[in-house]
């Protein structure tokens, strides 16, 4: 968990009411919803449906939830827009447009989730073309685009990182020689600094303190980068987690210690910092290949990883490495954690609730939602006693409280 500091650094002294999921992975970067009161166990057909939203478009891209209001990114009318809605009814509120259409043989449009840090929007698009909104309206505060202005080379399956808030700064990967990573003023998207070589990854940054100082970690094509967030110096670098194919999982920070994880045959690894003078050390822990997170990001809870290891869910000491049990539950996936439960969600459209315990898989519950034309990938996100579940142009809200 993050000290009142670091979540005080991460929001920037933004409001987070303590039901909100105003980024990706949540308040913390952590998939972990703050939800209390929510049901342990649903209905054979699944939660109820509150509402259902099928005229969304195309896109993989997750949601922003805060003030009763719903952010994503969709794509349509050949090109990519940001989307607000209304979080009790699922209308439409507004649309604005950010970024040419985006085709792609595995599903076109949008991948990264908005981020909402107080009144203000930030959202980068699978071209390249961050935005910063009002988060009221839409109304565009400003606009670049962070492969042409920072000489980046577009992805394979598109930009897919979702942008950090850190304090004033901005952070976004455009991938460009000595800006793999940028920090820009986040009031005017004027650069700050830039650091690293690395061409971009899928994967999206995080930021905490640690020795005094602000750090970020940055998953790029060539391995995890540590900078000192103030100037961008290239603190350490570790290279073995990546695969040449797709860096996707969102790193996890915890007590002085970093854990990264790809797929592709290559597997995880949990690095220890120490400081070094004004510099800061990782030192590997372990490296093995019994968690291997390809779209999937885990999550932490009383010192055990829950995620999909490929297709595979699976549970492993955080310090150790040590594998606790493996289960084939919904099929290879992702999850998120609220109030010490795993809702796991498999990419051909079941959803499932279990407990996060390291003794073995205990499913609770299962449903079907169903899937189209390509997997289910948008990670679901829990916030107000909702589950909000995505495929495509198609938004299912689910009350998942008790009251």
């Amino acid at each position: 968990m993050l000290s009142r500091r670091e979540l005080g650094g991460l929001l920037a002294g933004a409001s987070a009411a303590a039901a909100d999921w105003p980024q990706w992975r949540g308040i913390q970067r952590d998939g972990r919803a703050t939800d209390t009161g929510l049901l342990r166990q649903w209905p054979a057909k699944g939660p109820e449906q509150v509402w259902r939203n099928e005229s969304l478009g195309a896109g993989y891209s997750s949601f922003a939830v805060a003030n009763g209001k719903l952010y994503t990114q969709h794509q349509r009318k050949g090109a990519q827009f940001i989307v607000a809605l209304d979080a009790a009814t699922g209308k439409q509120l507004w649309e604005t447009e950010a970024g040419n259409n985006f085709p792609q043989d595995r599903g076109p449009g949008p991948r990264g989730t908005p981020t909402l840090d107080g009144d203000t929007l930030y959202a980068l698009s699978a071209d390249g073309t961050l935005v910063s909104l009002a988060a009221a309206s839409g109304k565009k505060n400003w606009e670049i685009n962070i492969l042409r202005d920072f000489d980046g080379s577009q992805i394979h399956w598109g930009l897919s990182e979702s942008p950090l808030v850190d304090g004033s700064r901005l952070i976004v990967t455009p991938g460009g020689k000595n800006r793999a990573v940028v920090a820009l003023d986040k009031k005017t998207g004027k650069t700050l600094w830039g650091g690293g070589d690395d061409q971009a990854a899928y994967s999206s940054a995080i930021a905490f303190d640690f020795g005094g100082q602000r750090h970020l970690v940055a998953f790029t094509s060539t391995g995890a980068m540590g900078l000192n967030a103030a100037n961008g110096w290239l603190m350490w670098k570790y290279a073995k987690v990546a695969n040449r194919t797709a860096n996707i999982a969102t790193p996890i920070y915890h007590d002085g210690h970093v854990f990264l994880s790809s797929d592709y045959g290559t597997g995880c690894a949990l690095l220890k910092l120490s400081q070094a003078g004004d510099r800061v050390n990782a030192t590997e822990v372990y490296f093995n290949r019994d968690m291997r997170n390809h779209y999937c990001s885990c999550v932490l809870q009383d010192k055990h990883l829950y995620g999909f290891s490929s297709g595979i869910l699976t549970a492993m000491d955080f310090l150790t490495g040590d594998v606790a049990w493996r289960d084939r539950s919904v099929g290879k996936g992702q999850t998120i954690l609220a109030e010490g439960l795993l809702y796991l969600q498999g990419e051909t459209g079941t959803v499932a609730l279990a407990e996060a315990t390291p003794s073995a898989y205990k499913e609770l519950s299962k449903f079907e939602f169903g899937r189209g034309e390509y997997p289910l990938w948008t990670l679901p996100v829990i916030a107000g006693g909702k589950l909000y579940l995505r495929d495509q142009n198609k938004l299912v809200c689910y009350k998942v409280s008790r009251a």
